[in-house]
């Protein structure tokens, strides 16, 4: 039995997060599939498990934590890789990770999912309103990364893996990185290029999706 046991599907990036980082640090690791899309997150025995009913969790021995950002912190504390090098760099991570889930990965992933996932097509204006978040999110990691190799410091650290959750989908959105926001694109190719990384396709159980 692995020692670490990942919740996860193919098509979370939010699970993709510590998938990547287990991989990259050469973990013992196992993924555990949730059947989402079919109601898994939905039922009694999924709920006694995560109460927030999402995905990812992560088992360690008699620990069970949800939510990317706070495995991605454990994670570190583990490992000692990714992470930070003093109080001031920890807080600049935490920052961009915080960006991250309310304005980056949330708004990419809730409109790749309106996209591709949704039971019925939204209206465009709604589809509209999402692709404008998206891109906002979009610019300011751009521009923050146009001096830079790495989303702190000079080095990857867990800001770059959880703001990458979605990066990697791009087939499933119409922002071509290279075109619209050459430095995430660059930026991306950096992590792609890191010794264990891996497609969340490739990472994570659950791929093609088979509904029923």
């Amino acid at each position: 039995m692995a020692e670490y046991t990942l919740h996860c599907f193919a098509q979370s990036g939010n699970a993709y997060k510590p998938a990547l980082y287990l991989n990259l640090v050469g973990a013992d690791w196992a993924p555990r599939f949730v059947d989402f899309f079919n109601g898994a997150g939905r039922t009694p025995e999924f709920l006694a498990i995560n109460e927030m009913g999402e995905i990812p969790v992560l088992d360690h021995g008699e620990v069970r934590l949800t939510q990317s950002g706070v495995i991605l912190d454990y994670l570190v504390e583990q490992f000692g890789q990714f992470g930070w090098r003093d109080e001031t760099e920890r807080r600049e991570i935490l920052r961009w990770i915080l960006f991250d889930n309310h304005k980056f990965t949330a708004n990419i992933a809730t409109w790749r999912f309106l996209i591709n996932f949704a039971p019925k097509p939204m209206a465009p204006e709604v589809m509209d309103f999402m692709k404008g978040r998206a891109k906002v999110g979009a610019k300011v990691l751009a521009q923050h990364l146009e001096s830079r190799d790495f989303v702190v410091g000079d080095r990857p650290t867990v800001a770059d893996i959880s703001l990458a959750g979605y990066v990697f989908y791009e087939n499933e959105y119409p922002i071509d990185w290279a075109r619209d926001y050459p430095p995430i694109h660059a930026w991306a190719e950096r992590i792609k290029a890191l010794p264990g990384w891996k497609h969340p396709y490739e990472l994570m159980p659950g791929y093609p999706l088979k509904k029923g």
